[in-house]
């Protein structure tokens, strides 16, 4: 993703997280090597993969918004 460590940010390190676990990928750098760049994947990865994106832009929509705190109460209740 970025090439130089220090500008990596919270962004950075969870979109590699779900990288290594959903795709099993060591990095998102480029490496300049076909074999190391370009991986076959299962629809069922992928779909992880998204699915993991998408509740974690979720979850931050609702936490900036401070509505975290009342999902959390309701999911509490059931």
């Amino acid at each position: 993703m970025c090439s130089m460590k220090s500008k990596r940010t919270t962004e950075d390190d969870l979109i590699e997280s779900i990288a290594r676990l959903h795709l099993d990928l060591e990095t998102l750098d480029t490496r300049r090597a076909d074999s190391l760049d370009f991986h076959e994947l299962g629809v069922w990865q992928l779909r992880a993969a998204l699915v993991a994106a998408y509740r974690a832009g979720a979850f931050g929509a609702l936490r900036s918004k401070g509505e975290w705190r009342s999902h959390q109460a309701q999911d509490a209740n059931v």
